[in-house]
């Protein structure tokens, strides 16, 4: 069964021989541009990242990248009522027909321009996109199966500029476009004799929003100089009429006629721009303006552009251009709040299905935000580097991922929910490199503002700050295994820094390199410090003989990289002429290498002159990583692909494009003449200043906006990858945000030592034997998930000591392997523990001689069982507050009824309660 991608995606999953690494997950980035949508129930919300799609599940705290990406950047967004179907139209107007349900791509269609808004009709058989000055109504896919997905069904034309927004009637009868000519159109969605279209001007800006009244005809129109016209309409929904039936002759005549004069089918279209005659105008529909109403009196705010609106509740949340949100009742204008979440201007906004939450979007900041009205709370709230991420590390159990960006920022992240769970913001520059302590609770960044911070992970705190005599701009940073040394490179005075981290004193100033330094790396089985340098060199300290150098390698090149191998008895070193090099460090011999450039292919830029294959600029990597067992190394730089070689037999064993965007630049390997014009590049020709989306402090005097303000393509590339310990996965900071991919082994059949006797059939037949032990080494050799499950699962606890102990050695590590994946999916807790707590105290000791081949099993292992810790020890440590709690008021009720009956002692007894009360809110304040 292959696994449900878009065909955009099938490149980056073909199954390697013993595995199929795929894309799981984007961290990072939340939030880039386009419209938000809240899913059906109200639970989750739908945000578009550059050219893919988040879901955040906000009841259960967790967010899911959905396996698929459009070409360019996602505009918009279009969500079926019932929430099965989503429409993802890019920049060029190239649309995707996506299953939410299947996390699959069912259509493909073109558009041909960019679309400005879509929006489907509440009974979920129509959709109107609303594109250049018109509206389209399409038939919406069915139930069924059916041939075309988007059938055009009418073609309205009205407005004589861009239509801005789209909002339907709730019985899908008639829907509304707002246009950037300031006026709105109403137009019905079958052909009715008494509205076929309506215009409504009365703004003096564009529109940016408009919103019929529940079950009702009746319009609310803002326009972006924060105006809301309140129009009232003299018909009820029911009383539009069906237009008349023409003549059956005459109609067949208009259709043979037709066929003729066209060549292909088109839909009907209405035109709105001809004067009827009064005679024809009197038995309409009628528009009349009952109120007018101005959101900034004061004069306090910029442009307004975004709103939403929830017809049962009859709230209306408008958001501006200065990051200020409005909340006002309709029809009366009643201000319920007036808040500030943030000092960029506000893109999008979506109110869910019960009117309890907002989320609100803002792109300057790459921000996400969903904010609960009536209890003033977030329910969620992140953000993601608005600048690129240059680094990242894995926590030792793979549980967590620490980022670095140019912003300044340290964030900390959940690979199980893909939340950001804390930020620290200290640095006063770029963060060039982070890491974590071997005991997983501390995170080390070294920035250019000259220092190296030490963050505590328990109480998010900032605990020890390490600079130099002199200011120095750190390139690099690395920690040795015990977590007692802290090294730090400088680029300008090409020095390196050591400092205790017990008493944040400064040990030792390493000097010998003659440039830069651009990496630094411990072995993690000894006390060994690997430096790289632009000096062609690296080399190697010994921390313990006073810092001395031990080894000096001499490359071809300026090195860019280095890294140890995780049993530490190999070195790899990447140089700018694209080679990486395998040294025996401990002999100073070089005992490989591999010739990179030709697969690296970093892509053309816009403004470069000559094609990417003959560009040297890139042809190089700039970051290293081994996988957990340290067969395998992953590279990358700055190009859209990261490699993976096999060390022993130095060939590539796969490429992964980490992206198909090409709003990104750098993407495209050819020339496009089509973008090329008699005064050169396209590119150059910058239409963005002083756009319609305004800018967030504009020059004095300046109405539409900041002409110094531009536009710019981000240029793909990787900043860092990294292997996870438990092996089950790898990330990379990229420009599109942090990428993970897992390892889906559960697509392929990889069987371990078959024979013809193993079959499903003879491992039930010695299940129901009682032969538990067979029937695991059986399970094991098929390698069907499932039924290795059902066989462990059959096993009674009162004898899993036995069958662990009579388990061959070579089935131990599959058998850890699979309760370490079953941790993170079952609710045995218990029974897993059990099989977990005897197989290490049976086979501990004969698994610690294979210790660093099992190292990524056992921290796999460790990080399912942490996870399950946390959630119930935090469970626990609440049900103990709740008893304790419970029994201080009933012996607080039973000591009021005792002092009623002996009034005497009543002192007494109130300060036992107060002391029962003190003693429950210490505990709460423990837990």
């Amino acid at each position: 069964m292959r696994s449900p991608l878009s065909p955009l995606f099938a490149r980056l999953s073909r199954p390697s021989p013993r595995s199929h690494p795929k894309f799981s997950g984007l961290l990072g980035t939340v939030y880039r541009r386009g419209n938000l949508s809240f899913t059906r129930d109200g639970n989750s919300l739908l945000s578009p990242v550059g050219n893919r799609i988040s879901l955040f599940d906000l009841k259960n705290n967790k967010c899911e990248t959905l396996p698929l990406a459009t070409r360019l950047n996602i505009v918009c967004v279009g969500l079926s009522p019932d929430g099965s179907l989503a429409i993802l139209i890019d920049e060029e107007g190239a649309a995707l027909l996506v299953s939410l349900i299947g996390k699959c791509v069912i259509h493909q269609f073109y558009f041909h321009k960019p679309v400005h808004s879509v929006s489907f009709s509440p009974d979920g058989k129509k959709f109107v996109v609303a594109k250049d000055n018109l509206a389209y109504l399409y038939h919406a896919p069915g139930k069924k199966r059916e041939f075309n997905a988007f059938v055009l069904d009418k073609t309205y034309y009205g407005p004589y500029d861009e239509t801005t927004c789209i909002d339907w009637t709730d019985d899908s009868k008639c829907f509304a476009v707002g246009s950037k000519d300031m006026s709105t159109w109403v137009f019905g969605a079958e052909r009715w004799a008494n509205l076929i279209y309506y215009s409504l001007g009365g703004h003096k800006d564009v529109i940016v929003a408009c919103f019929f009244e529940e079950n009702s005809l009746d319009l609310y129109t803002i326009s972006q100089d924060a105006a809301l016209c309140v129009w009232q309409c003299d018909t009820e929904l029911d009383g539009l009429k069906p237009m008349p039936p023409k003549d059956a002759a005459k109609e067949k005549k208009a259709a043979e006629d037709n066929e003729e004069l066209l060549e292909e089918p088109k839909g009907e279209e209405i035109h709105g721009k001809a004067d009827p005659s009064e005679q024809e105008t009197r038995n309409k529909v009628k528009y009349s303006r009952v109120a007018k109403y101005f959101f900034n009196k004061e004069g306090d705010f910029n442009n307004l552009t975004a709103a939403a609106y929830h017809k049962k509740t009859h709230l209306l949340v408008t958001g501006f251009a200065s990051g200020i949100f409005h909340l006002h009742e309709l029809p009366d204008f009643n201000l319920i709040h007036s808040l500030s979440i943030s000092d960029q201007r506000i893109a999008s906004i979506s109110i869910n299905c019960t009117g309890d939450w907002i989320a609100f979007g803002c792109s300057g900041l790459g921000q996400l935000l969903v904010w609960e009205w009536q209890s003033e709370s977030y329910v969620l709230k992140q953000q993601g580097h608005f600048n690129s991420m240059v680094s990242l590390a894995y926590s030792p159990d793979g549980q967590y991922i620490v980022t670095g960006g140019e912003d300044g920022k340290v964030k900390v992240w959940n690979t199980s929910s893909s939340f950001c769970f804390v930020t620290f913001t200290e640095h006063s520059s770029g963060v060039t490199a982070v890491t974590f302590t071997s005991t997983g609770y501390v995170v080390l960044s070294a920035s250019l503002d000259g220092t190296v911070r030490a963050f505590d992970l328990h109480r998010y705190r900032n605990f020890r700050t390490f600079t130099s005599p002199r200011p120095s701009q750190f390139s690099c940073l690395a920690v040795d295994s015990s977590g007692e040394i802290v090294a730090a490179g400088s680029q300008d005075s090409f020095e390196i820094f050591i400092w205790s981290m017990q008493s944040g004193r400064l040990l030792d100033v390493l000097a010998g390199h003659e440039g830069p330094i651009s990496s630094l790396s411990f072995n993690p089985m000894k006390c060994v410090l690997a430096s790289a340098s632009w000096d062609k060199t690296v080399k190697l300290w010994d921390m313990l003989d006073s810092w001395r150098t031990k080894e000096t390698l001499i490359m071809n090149s300026d090195v860019l990289v280095v890294a140890f191998r995780p049993d530490g008895k190999e070195l790899a070193v990447a140089a700018l002429n694209g080679q990486i090099t395998f040294w025996d460090h401990e002999n100073a011999v070089q005992t490989g290498s591999i010739e990179g450039r030709h697969d690296l292919q970093m892509g053309r830029k816009e403004l470069d002159k000559i094609t990417a294959k003959q560009a040297a600029k890139g042809k190089s990597f700039t970051t290293l990583c081994y996988s957990a067992d340290g067969e395998s190394i992953l590279a990358g730089g700055l190009s859209k692909f990261v490699c993976i070689y096999n060390v022993k037999e130095q060939i590539l064993m796969k490429k992964f494009e980490i992206s198909c965007n090409y709003s990104l630049d750098a993407m495209e390997e050819y020339l496009d003449r089509r973008k090329m014009t008699e005064f050169g590049s396209m590119a150059l020709i910058d239409d963005g200043g002083g756009g319609d989306d305004g800018v967030a402090i504009p020059l004095p005097g300046v109405k539409r906006g900041d002409m110094s303000y531009r536009h710019f393509k981000p240029e793909i590339r990787v900043t860092c990858v990294r292997f996870c310990p438990t092996g089950r996965s790898w990330a990379a900071t990229t420009t599109e945000g942090l990428l993970l991919y897992s390892l889906d082994s559960g697509l392929i059949f990889d069987p371990f030592e078959l024979d013809i006797d193993v079959t499903p059939s003879n491992i039930h037949k010695t299940l129901r034997q009682k032969e538990y032990t067979m029937a695991i080494v059986m399970a094991f050799k098929l390698n069907e998930k499932k039924l290795i499950q059902e066989v462990i699962e059959a096993v009674p606890s009162s004898e899993v000591d036995v069958v662990c102990s009579s388990l061959p050695d070579l089935y131990v590590e599959k058998l850890l392997e699979f309760l370490a994946s079953a941790f993170e999916t079952s609710c045995h807790l218990e029974f897993y523990l059990i099989w977990s707590h005897k197989l290490l105290m049976l086979h501990g000791q004969k698994l610690k001689t294979r210790s660093v081949k099992l190292l990524p099993v056992i921290q796999f292992l460790q990080k399912s069982i942490q996870r399950h810790f946390e959630d119930v020890s935090k469970l626990c440590e609440w049900n103990i507050y709740n008893i304790k709690y419970a029994l201080a008021i009933s012996q607080q009720r039973g000591m009021k009824r005792l002092a009623e009956e002996t009034p005497g002692d009543e002192e007494e007894l109130d300060s036992d309660s107060d002391y029962l009360m003190q003693e429950v809110h210490r505990d709460k304040l423990n837990s």
